[in-house]
Formats: structure tokens, sequence, C-alpha cells
């Protein structure tokens, strides 16, 4: 992931130093994007993928999906896999973590190492330890 979001950084540095205790949510989502994303962009940022049965996909915020982190970064435990496009989704260069299944708040986000053409009858996923997680 190649950034913490704006919100994200706030609610954790208040976490940590004399504000409100951050609650970290049960459920994640992992939505796609066909444009760039930055620490401004929210759960209602322009570009995300639409259409096409496109939902983004919920995942259990548990050490199950999300082993211990080690060696500075944490990745997926298990393979995040979206349903079936029944229609063109276009060209994904972006991800992003959220807290929730429409709008809400971005996590955090990154580019994808490689963009991905998704077309009807095409199945976007992520495979055990490709999505990635770091702290500098």
């Amino acid at each position: 992931m190649g950034s913490f979001s704006n919100y994200l950084e706030l609610e954790v540095l208040d976490h940590i130093l004399g504000g409100g205790d951050y609650s970290r949510p049960a459920t994640v989502y992992i939505g796609l994007w066909t444009a760039a994303l930055s620490d401004t962009s929210t759960g209602s940022s322009a570009n995300e993928v639409s259409g096409g049965s496109y939902a983004r996909k919920s995942v259990t915020n548990n050490s199950t999906n999300w082993p211990a982190a080690a060696a500075g970064a944490k990745a997926n435990g298990t393979a995040i896999t979206f349903v079936t496009a029944t229609g063109s989704w276009g060209t994904v260069t972006y991800f992003a973590v959220l807290d929730a299944a429409t709008a809400g708040n971005i996590l955090g986000w990154g580019a994808l190492t490689q963009s991905k053409t998704i077309g009807s009858g095409d199945t976007a996923s992520f495979a055990v330890g490709d999505l990635d997680v770091t702290l500098n």
C-alpha cells in the first residue's frame, strides 16, 4: 500500500498521543480505481470502478486475513477475489483499503505494480501476500 490516507494518519496520531481512541473496523473493503488516488482521497473519490457487477471486496479484519506484521510489512494472508466482471471495469491502476462498502473513508491506498484491464468475464484478485502494507 503506497500511503495511509490523511484520515487514518490523524486517527492514529490522536490514538497514540492524547486524542480519542481509534477502533479498527471489523471489516475492511478493497476497492479498485482507474485513476490516481492521493492522501486526501475519500471513499467517494471519482474514478472508482463501477458497473459490470463491481462491488468492493469485503475482508474480515482478523489475523487470518491479515497475519502479524514482520520485517516492517504486513500482507494479506488469504486471496482477495472480486466477483467476475459482467462488463468492462476499465484499466485498473490503483486500489484502496476502506472502512465501508460504499463511500466511507479510505484508510490507505496504492498503485498497482502493473495496471490491469478488466473486461467482461475477468476476475480481479490479489493472491496471498500480494497486497502489501508498510510503514516507514
